[in-house]
């Protein structure tokens, strides 16, 4: 992963506003697509950082998510970035597998609201 010019540290990341939890959001290297959004809290970004695999905090379940554990589409973290706020966590990454979507989609964004307000699957 790439270094920073900046002095700041991890504990400068604003988890309390979220109540815990920052999103964080996972773009491939390669294409620029995003990819996906989840929650990161504390450890899992510790995780990411100490393993270089990205880990989330699953909402639902309650416990920290390695993602591809089980499905085996893993995220290599090449990159971590913070935005403006210190609230957002970006993770620049190689996706490894069918795709970053549990759908077997390569990316979770594969539907488009028209104008209309209407909802269309468009390709990932």
């Amino acid at each position: 992963m790439r270094g920073s010019l900046d002095a700041s540290h991890i504990h400068e990341v604003d988890f309390d506003k979220g109540g815990g939890l920052v999103p964080a959001i996972a773009q491939d290297t390669k294409t620029g697509k995003v990819l996906m959004m989840a929650y990161m809290n504390r450890e899992a970004l510790d995780v990411t950082l100490r393993e270089g695999r990205a880990c989330y905090w699953s909402r639902s379940r309650k416990e920290l998510w390695r993602k591809g554990a089980t499905s085996g589409d893993i995220q290599i973290v090449r990159e971590v970035l913070v935005d403006c706020d210190m609230d957002t966590i970006l993770l620049m990454v190689d996706q490894q597998g069918e795709g970053a979507c549990h759908t077997k989609r390569w990316s979770c964004f594969f539907r488009r609201i028209n104008k209309e307000g209407e909802i269309r699957e468009i390709e990932s």
